[in-house]
């Protein structure tokens, strides 16, 4: 703690890790003078599960599984980031068509996760209303993701060279309806808070961080964009084939509480633009790159040998990863998702190290929060949206 707890009339409070706006299991340790905020101390690691040591002990292709639960509200992004570092560490072009397929899923997912940071941030200033609206449409999404990939939230849908499975008939046309809809949705949701002013009062000029600072912290992502830094990694690196689309980096320069919100529901409406685009440009072809199946191919074993009667479970696909080194990243709703990738001529890799936006956007809050009031807490953590299964990892 920095602030020595001599002064009688300081409080220390507990909050979390089971309070409803730490949104999961975040313990902040406040020390208050009355309502003014002196100190806040973060305490992490009650979601840990050893997910780095756990990819350390897997297959690319056996740990796909586990990554939905970094960030289980945007599971399609820790995915995508999983295949592309075998897919650059060995050179394996992706078809076009998956390409696009990722792309559209991806948005999707970006849209789900914007949803329901936006409930839970109104909510906790005080708004219940938008908390049921963003339902609505997240249950649309998780209807389109259940018809392509079989799950709503932990979807194993992605393989390194492609995906799982092609686009079912008819899914294309049930995605542009989603798009026209959404659109009057967001437009609602615009009516509704950005004009209000209660939640003007409650977030306009709260959590200012500005752009010097946000570079110094490593900050990236819409915490990024609201403090005036155009950066955003899908017209930086250019991966999977967002340079083909026609949008705009969201960004405002107030670096507010505010400006997060307006930066994040641009966000949503560029998305749409993106999916309308990709799926009016969706090209035929493979879904998958089926040369990749060949890769370490198991010696058919002898019929009736040791390992046909006793080892039951077909081995899954592996390939080797060459010794080499790669970090990749992708541009996750919350910010830089990022993977240092060791390789070791093994199925295993050696070192796979996750740097999570979460994580990072985190550690700016205890000095965000300090000479605020109490309840600013809240709008603060919640404008910074972070989901602790990849805090925690």
């Amino acid at each position: 703690m920095n602030v020595p707890a001599t002064r009688k009339d300081l409080m220390i409070v507990n909050m979390g890790p089971h309070h409803p706006s730490m949104h999961g299991v975040l313990r902040l340790i406040v020390t208050l003078d009355g309502e003014d905020v002196i100190d806040c101390e973060p305490i992490l690691g009650y979601l840990h599960r050893g997910m780095e040591k756990i990819a350390e002990n897997r297959t690319i292709i056996q740990y796909l599984p586990y990554v939905t639960r970094w960030d289980y509200l945007a599971t399609m992004f820790t995915e995508a980031i999983t295949v592309n570092g075998p897919e650059q560490l060995g050179n394996i072009q992706v078809p076009k068509r998956a390409s696009y397929i990722r792309v559209i899923l991806l948005e999707l997912s970006r849209i789900a996760s914007h949803l329901l940071w936006l409930g839970p941030f109104m909510a906790d200033i005080g708004a219940q209303t938008p908390f049921f609206y963003i339902f609505r449409e997240r249950e649309l999404i998780y209807d389109l993701f259940e018809a392509a990939t079989g799950m709503r939230m932990m979807h194993n849908f992605f393989r390194i060279g492609g995906v799982a499975a092609d686009l079912p008939h008819g899914w294309i046309d049930k995605c542009l309806d989603f798009c026209d809809y959404f659109l009057t949705r967001v437009v609602e949701y615009q009516q509704l808070i950005t004009r209000n002013p209660i939640f003007l009062e409650r977030v306009e000029g709260v959590g200012i961080v500005c752009g010097e600072e946000v570079i110094n912290w490593g900050l990236s992502g819409p915490m990024l964009r609201a403090s005036g830094i155009q950066w955003d990694l899908r017209k930086v690196d250019n991966y999977e084939c967002y340079g083909e689309f026609d949008w705009e980096v969201q960004w405002q320069k107030e670096g507010d509480s505010l400006a997060r919100y307006l930066v994040r529901i641009g966000e949503m409406i560029e998305s749409i633009k993106i999916i309308q685009q990709a799926l009016e440009g969706i090209p035929g072809g493979p879904y998958e790159n089926l040369e990749t199946r060949y890769f370490d191919r198991e010696t058919e074993p002898e019929w009736n040998d040791f390992e046909y009667r006793f080892i039951s479970k077909k081995p899954s696909p592996t390939f080797e990863l060459p010794k080499q080194e790669l970090y990749v990243r992708v541009e996750a709703p919350k910010g830089e998702l990022g993977i240092f990738l060791m390789g070791d001529q093994n199925g295993f890799p050696w070192r796979w190290k996750i740097r999570p936006p979460g994580f990072i956007n985190l550690q700016i809050l205890p000095q965000l929060v300090k000479r605020m009031k109490l309840a600013d807490i809240m709008t603060i953590l919640g404008s910074i949206d972070i989901i602790m299964g990849e805090v925690d990892r």
